[in-house]
């Protein structure tokens, strides 16, 4: 198995943690028994924190079905570099760095750190598109 494709793997991890990680808070604003229950009624307002882990939750997985591609085209296509390998590590580290940052309400470092995430997409992009 090549790195790129071990670091979707953690990848995939970091996705399921941003999962939990919101239910968990909601479940201590609505408690066990309204989440087991059909959800008929409206929940109580959702936290400011919740809120965040959503959207960082969303925001994941807006880019996710392209770093996954990515990765997978760059494996089945032989591509393997330093392009591929720092693009997918800088993808995962930034995205591992941007949960934190939104959960505490840091804006303009989050912007930042998403940009790093964004680069590195763009790395297995170009490694891709122009392997020659």
């Amino acid at each position: 198995m090549t790195p790129e494709l071990t670091i979707l793997g953690w990848t995939l991890v970091l996705a399921l943690v941003q999962i939990l990680l919101p239910s968990s808070f909601r479940n201590r604003e609505t408690g066990t028994q309204y989440n087991m229950s059909a959800r008929d009624e409206a929940g109580p307002p959702v936290g400011k924190i919740t809120a965040r882990l959503k959207r960082a939750q969303a925001n994941l997985f807006e880019t996710l079905p392209l770093f996954a591609a990515a990765v997978l085209i760059a494996h089945v296509a032989g591509v393997h570099n330093n392009l591929t390998l720092y693009g997918a590590a800088l993808y995962l580290g930034a995205r591992v760095l941007y949960l934190p940052l939104y959960a505490f309400g840091i804006p303009v470092v989050r912007t930042l750190v998403w940009c790093v995430s964004a680069l590195g997409l763009l790395m297995l992009l170009w490694a891709i598109l122009f392997a020659s």
